[in-house]
């Protein structure tokens, strides 16, 4: 992998020639931070669940603050990672390319950081597991409507594979090009890169995948522009793009400890449980001595959410700090590929603190009754939908009874293919329901069902 061709200015759906200049005062990289934050589908996270329900009373994380957060998280760890390889490299890097990874490795970083979540679905992780519930349900009646690479798109459903789609296709009437980023920011967010029918849980970059059938094309141009390394053709796998490495590094610092915050202000963990734990992870990473200074600190604060927010604060500092030496340690496994440990991972492998958290959360918080049973609310709520929308797609317009004329008459006209293949019709309800928030997701199910009737304007 060359790192004189991580970069690329190219976007989706723009044609640059080479003669071509603009006189925005903004880099490229600083320009899609920009278009992501003032874009309708990242507004929408500020009502998608995270963990926990979102609640009137008290403020916890939605999926918009928490990818702000992960953003400012990976600015500070691509600023340092990029003043490391333009000077660790600098013999091997043109001026422009240190210059890139001085003053724009951030930039693409903090964008990527934005829009990594920008696929999921309502409802966490149980809006995922409800669209691809779906196609397994329902598979004698639909299975045959597809190819075989198409079929496992559907069983496979996947957050990632939809934030790409979403940033990179042309809604019906809509921009060519979707978001139209640039494609080194595109690559930085493609944490399995690879076709739903490679998915291998044994192999970091293939656990999950990375882009539909419908998107195929884009992401190779995408893989060739930014100097990806191809792992085989068939079934199509590549190896990470380094930038990748550094988004799911903030990614993981930023929910394992802001998660557990947010347990406590809620009341579900006690405050100094969670102080102790936050405790834990200073003294194994930066040692009794730094320790020592933050107590001191700590002792002069009274109120308990205070405390809470200024060992987080701490906590996450020392994580950036560890992310970026264990990046530094294992950049040339990483620019090869062959790296099969999350940088989080190395952490945990070295700081026990990390581990108590991660088993001391799924027993106290991922398992707390009010996100079970929010997460079965939201699996029936998208279960739902799709089976009052998909159905009446999969027929003609002249073969469809009144109310499944009825139905396609609620589906925006952007997400409606009527003169498309079956694969595409579907997926422009999965566009449409996945791109739903929460309390829209609940409304529309309940008017559906009958069980709210009365007019909306």
């Amino acid at each position: 992998m060359n790192i004189n061709q991580l970069f690329s200015e190219k976007r989706t759906g723009i044609q640059y020639k080479s003669t071509d200049k603009h006189t925005d005062a903004r880099s490229e990289y600083q320009r899609d931070f920009d278009r992501v934050i003032f874009s309708t589908s990242f507004r929408r996270l500020q009502n998608k669940t995270q963990v926990f329900p979102l609640p009137g009373s008290v403020f916890v994380h939605n999926r918009l603050t928490h990818s702000l957060e992960v953003a400012s998280v990976g600015r500070s760890l691509g600023s340092d990672i990029g003043n490391f390889i333009a000077t660790a490299y600098a013999s091997e890097l043109t001026e422009q390319n240190k210059e890139l990874y001085r003053h724009s490795l951030y930039n693409v970083i903090s964008t990527a950081c934005l829009c990594h979540d920008i696929g999921n679905p309502a409802f966490g992780h149980s809006g995922e597991d409800a669209i691809a519930s779906y196609f397994q349900r329902n598979a004698s009646q639909l299975k045959d409507k597809f190819s075989a690479l198409e079929w496992s798109d559907f069983l496979n459903f996947e957050g990632n594979a939809n934030a790409i789609r979403i940033l990179t296709q042309k809604q019906n009437g809509k921009s060519e090009g979707g978001a139209m980023l640039t494609y080194s920011t595109l690559a930085s967010i493609a944490k399995y890169p690879c076709e739903s029918i490679a998915k291998n849980k044994n192999i970091i970059e293939r656990k999950k995948f990375g882009f539909f059938q419908s998107e195929k094309n884009t992401f190779k141009d995408i893989a060739h522009e930014t100097s990806m390394i191809l792992v085989q053709e068939n079934p199509l796998s590549y190896y990470r793009h380094p930038f990748v490495w550094i988004v799911e590094a903030a990614d993981d610092i930023c929910y394992n400890i802001i998660d557990l915050e947010d347990a406590q202000r809620l009341g579900f963990i006690n405050a100094q449980i969670c102080e102790e734990l936050l405790q834990q992870i200073i003294e194994e990473i930066h040692g009794n001595n730094k320790w020592s200074r933050v107590k001191k600190k700590l002792d002069s604060i009274e109120d308990k959410n205070d405390r809470i927010s200024f060992l987080r604060a701490v906590s996450i500092g020392a994580l950036i700090s560890r992310s970026v030496e264990l990046y530094k340690k294992y950049f040339e496994e990483i620019i090869k590929g062959t790296l099969q440990t999350s940088i989080y991972d190395l952490i945990q492998q070295e700081c026990k603190a990390i581990q108590t958290i991660k088993e001391f959360s799924k027993t106290h918080i991922y398992n707390h009754r009010s996100v079970v049973e929010i997460e079965n609310a939201g699996y029936n709520v998208m279960y739902e939908l799709l089976d009052h929308f998909i159905p009446s797609i999969l027929k003609s317009e002249k073969e469809r009874l009144g109310y499944e004329k009825r139905a396609v008459q609620l589906i925006p006209k952007q997400f409606l293919y009527e003169d498309k293949g079956d694969y595409e019709k579907v997926l422009g309800i999965i566009d449409f329901v996945s791109g739903m928030t929460d309390n829209y997701a609940t409304d529309l199910y309940r008017k559906i069902k009958g069980i709210d009737i009365g007019m909306t304007l």
